[in-house]
């Protein structure tokens, strides 16, 4: 075997080596994602179940039991109003009939 035969199987076979770590490196980086992914799907999947064992709903007998014990007037009344509501005259703005009357 001559010395160009010897280099041409070295060449040969150092062109697979690299074909083959590259072809490693992207299955390895694939696994990699496929891992990341079912990581993620399965932190989503503990969250909503976290979630739906922890519903939170809203409390409005408390809200109610607090608006009528903070003497506003129940639940018709706000700090804005009171409980007589907005005298209709304050309404007006200095106008003595509504628009389009």
């Amino acid at each position: 075997m001559g010395f160009s035969a010897v280099a041409a199987v070295m060449a040969a076979g150092t062109a697979y080596q690299a074909y083959s770590g590259n072809r490693a490196d992207q299955q390895q980086r694939s696994a990699q994602r496929q891992a990341l992914a079912q990581a993620n799907a399965a932190s989503m999947a503990a969250d909503e179940a976290n979630n739906k064992a922890n519903q939170k709903r809203p409390d409005a007998a408390g809200a109610l039991a607090s608006a009528m014990l903070s003497g506003k007037g129940g639940a018709s009344g706000t700090m804005l109003t009171g409980p007589s509501g907005v005298d209709p005259s304050a309404l007006t703005l200095g106008k003595s009939t509504l628009l389009g009357q």
